[in-house]
């Protein structure tokens, strides 16, 4: 994730000390202070100047903070980016496992016999978040494919507004099934194997865009451009390459708009279901 030299960004001078912001959603994988100090650092030293990451609670506070040009970019979910296409940028796209794609998982518990989503009928239910693609479009969209909608097969449904909050959940029993990022689940299946142990992968989506970095249509284009360089190039710096380590990311590739055609299909699918 990062950028060119602070002499390409050509800011006016009364704006060239001034921060740096870069959104988080609960996208992100680790909300360990340590680690967003590391992104801050990193992309400040690319840039020449200050860098403040934002995190809100929910995907729509971060994707209305930049849409309305008030985070210099911010790292998205595909669906919120689907949803402002004509106001948002594609800046760069992890690379995850050699390509910029993740799937999305519905869970269960381990030991649940069920084999695929139908099977889920009647349970509670615990969603990401409701502009997240994985954490909840995907599963309307599955659903919307055997005639029905979440409010009608399941039981009960809520939102954790957190992927590593559905495991958690899940896990618990606190709900029966839950609709999950895959590259979350997997990431943490390495981090808290105990923990994720306790689910298992019931369904998982074809795969699609991986959530993008994307910068407002309303903010500096060279600043923009900046902030892409400092992505592309992460995996050249040992500080970029630690933090890739620790998101078990490759890098970054810059992205087109096209690659989250599919998940702006499956948001035409949930909705003709209702």
């Amino acid at each position: 994730m990062l950028f060119a030299a602070a002499g390409a960004l050509a800011a006016p001078p009364l704006l060239a000390n001034r921060a740096v912001t870069l959104g988080l959603t609960p996208v992100f994988l680790d909300s360990d202070i340590v680690l967003v100090r590391q992104i801050e650092a990193h992309i400040s030293s690319r840039l020449g100047r200050p860098v403040q990451v934002v995190k809100r609670r929910t995907y729509r506070e971060v994707t209305s903070l930049l849409v309305a040009g008030q985070l210099d970019a911010a790292w998205i979910c595909g669906y919120p980016f689907v949803q402002h296409r004509e106001a948002l940028d594609i800046l760069a796209v992890p690379l995850y496992r050699g390509a910029p794609l993740y799937q999305a998982y519905v869970i269960a518990r381990q030991d649940r016999g069920a084999a695929d989503l139908a099977d889920l009928r009647g349970d509670i239910h615990a969603f990401s978040d409701p502009d997240s693609n994985s954490g909840f479009l995907v599963t309307g969209a599955m659903l919307a494919d055997i005639g029905t909608a979440p409010s009608a097969f399941f039981a009960r449904s809520f939102f954790t507004y957190g992927h590593r909050n559905v495991i958690r959940a899940v896990a618990a029993g606190l709900a029966q099934s839950g609709s999950v990022d895959g590259y979350v689940w997997d990431v943490m299946s390495e981090i808290e194997p105990a923990l994720v142990g306790a689910t298992r992968i019931v369904q998982a989506s074809a795969p699609m865009g991986f959530p993008p970095f994307a910068s407002s249509r309303q903010g500096d284009p060279g600043l923009a451009r900046a902030i892409r360089d400092a992505l592309l190039t992460m995996p050249e710096t040992p500080d970029g390459r630690a933090i890739l380590a620790t998101l078990r990311l490759d890098g970054f590739v810059i992205g087109s708009s096209d690659l989250f055609d599919s998940i702006a299909l499956l948001s035409r699918r949930a909705r003709a279901a209702g």
